[in-house]
């Protein structure tokens, strides 16, 4: 099986995109609607790495960022921002929190690909 990537967006059509795009890599993509649903999936199985939008109900990306770190088990767990929210203010938070990668909505199948692939391979 290939690494496990933790999709999350309030964007049923964005999950989608995400979710076909890397499982075409190999990738094992669970996806997850807010932050909220996001935090119920971890303890059933671990991730390699977590895409999350920002603006999202419930739970938005930052207050799911800040849950992972103190995490133990996802502490240490890349994540990649998938956001229309470009202002340098909202990079410099996730900076902060250690986000790998912060990329641009709308963004293209080979963008996503690229910036997993940068983190893992499917085949390790």
């Amino acid at each position: 099986m290939g690494k496990s990537v933790l999709a999350v967006d309030d964007s049923a059509t964005v999950r989608k995109f995400v979710s076909v795009s890397l499982s075409m890599q190999g990738f094992d993509v669970v996806t997850a609607c807010d932050g909220m649903d996001a935090l119920e999936k971890l303890p059933q199985r671990s991730f390699d790495i977590v895409i999350t939008d920002l603006n999202m109900p419930n739970m938005d990306g930052f207050e799911l960022i800040k849950a992972l770190r103190e995490n133990p088990q996802m502490k240490d767990v890349p994540v990649i921002i998938l956001t229309s929210l470009t202002d340098d203010a909202n990079k410099e938070l996730g900076a902060r929190l250690g986000v790998r990668s912060y990329v641009n909505k709308p963004f293209s199948l080979e963008k996503i690909q690229y910036e997993v692939s940068k983190y893992l391979s499917w085949s390790e």
